[in-house]
């Protein structure tokens, strides 16, 4: 299954990737050289932590290249957000307390619900897309069926709303 991002999502994927295949892995397996020129391996804690860490590296590395592999990038700044879509920001209201609330369409990778950044595959986003404004929707939940109204469809850049994007401090593992 394509896994849909933005061309910001996909192109923090390949940083990562690039950093963890040229830069990190090649500096672990450096450290594991040298603890093990240290004598006896089966005590060795340096070589063994060297030897985890490549692991740990080499997993996600697999990982991060699954995801590129499967990534469909998408430019949501090209679409007209009359209907919602991936990378549209809906407001909704809630039918049962007449709460508004915020949400913006995007891939797994870059989702962040703690900030109204939810995944494309989750139920409410599901039930969004192709509606229109004032077009009520219902959602089952595990607490039960929302009802919603939504208010508002627009484009905000995704990564511009993001709190937590990794950078190269993050890639690396301790």
């Amino acid at each position: 299954m394509l896994e849909p991002m933005s061309i910001e999502g996909y192109d923090l994927l390949i940083e990562e990737f690039k950093y963890l295949l040229e830069e990190e892995k090649s500096k672990v397996a450096q450290e594991k050289l040298v603890a093990a020129a240290q004598g006896d391996r089966s005590e060795n804690a340096d070589y063994h932590a060297a030897k985890e860490k490549l692991r740990f590296i080499d997993k996600r590395l697999f990982y991060l290249n699954k995801m590129i592999q499967n990534s469909k990038i998408i430019d949501p700044s090209l679409h007209s957000h009359s209907k919602v879509c991936f990378g549209s920001t809906v407001s909704v209201i809630n039918i049962d307390t007449g709460e508004e609330e915020v949400y913006t369409l995007c891939g797994v990778l870059e989702s962040e619900p703690e900030y109204g950044l939810i995944s494309v595959h989750s139920p409410l986003a599901k039930a969004m897309i192709g509606k229109e404004e004032e077009d009520e929707f219902k959602v089952p939940l595990p607490k039960g069926i929302k009802e919603y109204e939504i208010q508002a469809i627009k484009y905000i850049n995704i990564f511009s709303l993001k709190k937590n994007i990794r950078t190269k401090k993050e890639f690396t593992f301790h």
